[in-house]
């Protein structure tokens, strides 16, 4: 029996948008009881039509037509008064980067009394019993610290939690998750896609989850829509979606998805590029009065090589310590001890002359794009500042620019245009083009492709193995994704706590993996068993 009902919805995008509507004439049903997964890649229309249920759309953009059936109202022509009392009481929303929905100058446990307050229920002594018992539902740590605990006190992980028990708090009939799991590593995944499951069984809740990770579908979904420029191209069962695709779209993304095939390793020098010895870095946090000050060993005696034109990636879950290694290398940390040789040399004792000119042999590409890019300064001046700045005279520097953006498959006219003209996978591949403006030898990109849709990502892979093979690269590629590190790497260091816990050949770490935190990472992986598995059973 459905829940909520979609007829006909059309959502108008502002004029001088890539197209004319967000989300042109949807129809869907929501059952009760069930998971139905909304799948897209960014600009699909998905996100849009939760907000627009949710009554969160932005200022310019105007539903154009259509209903949303819930309980005998339409959600869509509700005054706001009315649909403000239903948001949090009847239709709770997880949202994609809990950091920036939180409040961060308020604790946990208060925001979650304050949706109690916000819809009159409960006394205040009730309140706080009733959020406490949420935060030991949603698997919290030590749920009387907490309740009194600020949103940057928590992990990633723990700060989705907590805006699930956000969005429980009045027992919702249907709960909108949106890209809840994007950006966390694969253990925290699959520990909050079970949570979800476990929840929605529980409270018989109706559930729409908005994706762009077939893995995640394939681990939780009852059924499956494929949204496409805004409309519903593909609809079905997730065993029919997945298994027997009929739009060209669909099977598309699917094709996209990083195979769980190991291809066969690359032939490298032997020759190290870089080498990494007893690599450390401690941060000392908290402390005060009658409080001792807590360590953490972000880097805890590392040690590994790295040859001419071999990728090496580095893998583990969120506060292993892989993107600290990355930044140390290129001494955006300065580390505690241990060596960083280039060829040789060893980076820490250079003298800042020398330090600037090894600078230029090693650069990086970071997660976010648009946060590396200065919003101010147009593409060309993003790529040329570097080599200028390292003595390259600006004609040459330009010339090389326009070039290098060709290489990265975007046309040349890009160089006079801002950051946030760009899509993320653009924006990735600008990038891209900025770290190679400096003829860099080995390049270390941190989780530069996790927040890319599966077919962007698939791009930005084929790019980077294009680009190993042209300029003789070598690669470090940070990820917490270990189907897309089985793609491009040749060898896999695992990382835990700081320490590194196993490192060899991907196909032997991936199909024989020695060390039980490894075989941990491997079972986790959303939608395992979808397929044929990366590690070999047992």
């Amino acid at each position: 029996m459905a829940v909520l009902s979609i007829r006909d919805l059309t959502i108008a995008l502002p004029p001088g948008a890539d197209r004319e509507d967000a989300v042109r004439d949807i129809n869907f049903d929501l059952d009760a009881g069930e998971i139905l997964c909304v799948v897209g890649e960014s600009g699909s229309g998905k996100s849009m039509t939760a907000n627009a249920l949710m009554g969160l759309l932005p200022q310019e953009v105007k539903i154009r037509s259509g209903r949303a059936e819930f309980e005998g109202h339409d959600l869509l022509a509700l005054p706001e008064a009315q649909r403000r009392a239903l948001r949090g009481d009847r239709i709770g929303m997880i949202f994609q980067e809990p950091m920036s929905a939180l409040n961060p100058l308020m604790r946990i446990g208060d925001q979650i009394v304050e949706v109690y307050e916000a819809h009159g229920r409960f006394s205040g002594a009730e309140r706080r019993a009733r959020a406490l018992a949420l935060i030991k539902e949603v698997g919290l740590p030590d749920p009387e610290k907490i309740i009194r605990a600020y949103p940057f006190q928590l992990s990633g992980g723990q700060r989705q939690r907590a805006m699930i028990a956000m969005a429980l708090a009045l027992d919702p009939a249907i709960l909108i998750a949106d890209e809840p799991t994007t950006a966390l590593d694969v253990t925290t995944q699959a520990q909050i896609l079970d949570l979800i499951r476990r929840i929605q069984q529980k409270h018989g809740t109706a559930v729409m989850f908005i994706t762009h990770d077939f893995g995640v579908v394939a681990e939780i979904a009852d059924r499956v829509i494929v949204m496409r420029q805004g409309e519903i191209v593909e609809a079905g069962s997730a065993e029919v979606v997945l298994n027997a695709p009929q739009h060209p779209y669909t099977r598309d993304l699917l094709a996209a998805i990083p195979s769980n095939a190991i291809p066969e390793p690359e032939q490298v020098a032997a020759r190290p590029v870089l080498e990494v010895r007893e690599l450390r870095k401690t941060y000392q946090t908290g402390g005060g009065f009658l409080r001792p000050a807590r360590e953490v060993k972000a880097i805890d005696g590392v040690s590994f090589a790295v040859a001419k034109g071999e990728v090496l990636g580095i893998v583990g879950e969120s506060g292993s310590g892989k993107s600290t290694v990355g930044r140390a290398i290129v001494r955006l940390v300065e580390p505690d001890s241990g060596q960083i040789l280039l060829d040789g040399r060893d980076m820490n004792t250079l003298d800042p002359e020398a330090l600037r000119a090894a600078r230029r042999r090693v650069q990086m590409v970071f997660q976010d794009p648009y946060a590396s890019l200065n919003p101010r300064k147009k593409i060309a001046q993003a790529i040329t500042e570097g080599p200028i700045a390292a003595g390259t005279p600006k004609a040459e520097a330009e010339a090389r620019a326009l070039q290098l953006l060709e290489t990265v498959g975007l046309d040349a006219g890009a160089a006079d245009r801002f950051p946030h003209e760009f899509s993320g996978g653009q924006r990735q591949r600008i990038g891209i083009a900025r770290a190679l403006a400096m003829e860099p030898e080995l390049i270390i990109a941190d989780e530069a492709v996790s927040a890319l849709d599966v077919s962007i990502q698939a791009q930005v892979l084929e790019l980077l193995r294009d680009l190993r093979t042209r300029f003789e690269l070598s690669l470090i590629f940070i990820t917490h994704d270990l189907r897309v590190a089985a793609q491009l790497c040749d060898r896999i260091a695992v990382m835990r706590h700081g320490r590194l816990v196993e490192i060899g050949p991907v196909d032997a770490v991936f199909r024989n993996p020695q060390d039980d935190y490894t075989r941990n990472l491997l079972a986790a992986v959303p939608g395992a068993d979808w397929g044929t598995e990366l590690a070999a059973p047992g």
